[in-house]
């Protein structure tokens, strides 16, 4: 039978059982980090939300909000089969570059900041790069299952996926989103590189486009501006460095073990977007060099856990699965580390939040469905070692 998401009425889909389960410590990293994120999103913005709201918790009422919307999003993309991913692949791919040009259309796209990312639709506001990025990365994973043999020996099967990559970061160049075309590309060149292509042909396209991202790097004057301000921020700390300088003051602030949770002096709007993109450098004031480590720690433990599972889900020949895993998870990772390494001056500014603990309701949905697509591998990897498998209604079986 041809199940697609129209025949999911006539799935009884299995849910978890107690022999069954689900992997344990990725579990708990998931919790610890999301719930570490609602404490950090209370503190670090209590300032900015007494300015602007008159309610010192505002944003953290709203992050759990998102919290409840991102838990029934995740827990809807768990109770999809991976096989049903696999068959629309494709079709959740022209869907997200369809959001991505919805986007860019005036009237439709939200402007902030000089920036066209978002879709406002009241409750919440979708920002599609985080989206494409989730749909590119599945559609990319059938891509490999399918044309694996041909991705391994020819050019054109490792040219191939790059198109509608190309296209789908150019239209996030256009928004702009620099950071999430960044990532994008490097998930992707760790997926083909997973997935047998060969590694000369990849160092040649990482040179292509390490270039191409370069001259766009230097292509607008604001990119420009941070690249110079990145470089010694205190030079110009008044203008351009403002931001990084303060981020550094509150990492330096931090020392071993942090001034205390709510004692950050920086998030007192000294340190803009404390609450977002740098919520990181808060962290690191108010809980110090160990607290970074355990945050470190937690990302590592759900990072590796989600390798494991597709390393599983490969041993079992579900490759599909596999590079989803692999996919995810690297994402996952590159855009913790990231993050952290702007925060801490090592990166140009990017505008990417970190997973799991900054505010923000579409990337916290995106990340809570990417996580749940990794436990959904989880599970159906435990239903095959136990023997079980998904009845159809009717079917008797």
């Amino acid at each position: 039978m041809n199940l697609g998401f129209s025949g999911l009425s006539q799935l009884s889909l299995p849910m978890p059982r107690a022999r069954v389960g689900l992997d344990g410590p990725m579990c708990a990293g998931i919790a610890l980090l999301l719930s570490w994120g609602l404490v950090m999103v209370a503190s670090a913005s209590v300032a900015q939300a007494e300015k602007m709201t008159g309610a010192p918790f505002y944003y953290f009422w709203r992050q759990l909000l998102f919290v409840g919307v991102g838990g029934v999003a995740a827990f809807g993309a768990y109770l999809v089969p991976m096989h049903v991913w696999e068959r629309r692949s494709a079709l959740i791919a022209f869907i997200a570059v369809g959001l991505l040009i919805l986007v860019l259309i005036p009237g439709i796209g939200i402007k902030v900041n000089a920036a066209r990312r978002w879709i406002d639709i009241k409750v919440i506001r979708i920002q599609p790069s985080e989206f494409a990025r989730l749909a590119l990365i599945v559609y990319l994973a059938g891509y490999i299952v399918r044309r694996q043999a041909r991705l391994q020996n020819q050019w054109a099967g490792l040219l191939m996926p790059f198109l509608p990559l190309l296209f789908a970061g150019a239209l996030m160049i256009l928004e702009p989103d620099f950071g999430s075309t960044v990532i994008l590309m490097a998930v992707a060149f760790v997926m083909l590189f997973l997935g047998g292509a060969r590694l000369w042909h990849l160092l040649v396209l990482m040179v292509v486009g390490g270039g191409g991202l370069g001259l766009l790097a230097f292509a607008e004057a604001y990119r420009v501006r941070r690249m110079m301000s990145f470089t010694d921020p205190f030079a110009d700390i008044n203008n351009g460095g403002w931001q990084l300088a303060n981020s550094l003051i509150a990492v330096g602030r931090g020392e071993w073990t942090g001034v205390g949770l709510g004692n950050s002096i920086q998030k007192l709007l000294y340190l803009p977007e404390m609450h977002t993109d740098f919520i990181f450098a808060i962290l690191a004031e108010e809980f110090g060099l160990i607290g970074v480590l355990v945050l470190m720690s937690l990302f590592g433990l759900v990072v590796w856990r989600g390798f494991v599972i597709g390393g599983v889900a490969e041993a079992a020949n579900e490759r599909f699965k596999a590079y989803v895993c692999y996919g995810l998870s690297s994402w996952l990772g590159l855009q913790a580390l990231i993050n952290m390494a702007v925060d801490m001056g090592a990166l140009p500014t990017k505008g990417l939040t970190l997973p799991l603990i900054s505010y923000g309701g579409a990337s916290l949905v995106c990340v809570l469905v990417m996580l749940a697509l990794i436990l959904r591998v989880d599970y159906e990897n435990r239903l095959t070692a136990s023997g079980a498998q998904p009845r159809l209604r009717g079917s008797g079986t």
